[in-house]
């Protein structure tokens, strides 16, 4: 009877601590980001190996001494369409061209580029020939994004203005993060 008793005792108290132990337990915090985070963005280190990746043993005698244009990323469901996601691609892809030593043209500059109201500076096939030559472009680095469930899958294309021969070209993926969906401007 006392050895009862005592079980009935010592699993009233575990109970009572096991629940005491779970009503406990502290808020989750989601931690603010940083300066240091921010500088190791995963978005920021793709978009540099991209462009690595592109451009590695690249021949330039292939290519032509002029500078290079870089292009909206669009959708490739609507190449008249882009997104913040597709417009800071394109920013990133410019900055790391120019810190690996290409002569990258801003053409958001001039006045003479066809600019699509929300899409950014469009370069579609029938249009990159002239553009570039108004430029003095030797090529034109092009892109796509396809939004699919958990990835974002990007197609770059380094393309020659002189002839559109696609000199090289690179495909990734970015995984449909928080930062990708909004960017993507998708409902989360």
């Amino acid at each position: 009877m006392i050895h009862l008793r005592l079980t009935t005792l010592a699993c009233a108290l575990g109970a009572a601590l096991l629940a005491t132990g779970c009503a406990q337990q502290p808020p989750q915090v989601r931690a603010e980001p940083n300066y240091l985070d921010a500088a190791r963005a995963p978005m920021l280190q793709s978009s540099r190996e991209a462009v690595a990746q592109l451009v590695d043993r690249l021949d330039m005698a292939i290519t032509g001494p002029g500078p290079v244009l870089v292009a909206t990323v669009v959708n490739v469901n609507d190449m008249s369409v882009s997104a913040p996601l597709g417009r800071t691609l394109s920013e990133q892809y410019a900055s790391a061209m120019a810190m690996s030593g290409f002569n990258v043209k801003e053409i958001k500059l001039r006045g003479d580029v066809f600019v699509k109201e929300g899409a950014g500076e469009l370069l579609l096939s029938r249009e990159v020939r002239d553009i570039a030559r108004n430029h003095n472009a030797s090529m034109v680095l092009v892109g796509t994004f396809s939004p699919a469930a958990n990835y974002t899958y990007v197609s770059l294309k380094l393309v020659r203005t002189e002839d559109s021969r696609i000199i090289r070209g690179h495909d990734y993926a970015l995984p449909n993060d928080r930062d990708v969906n909004r960017l993507l401007a998708l409902p989360r």
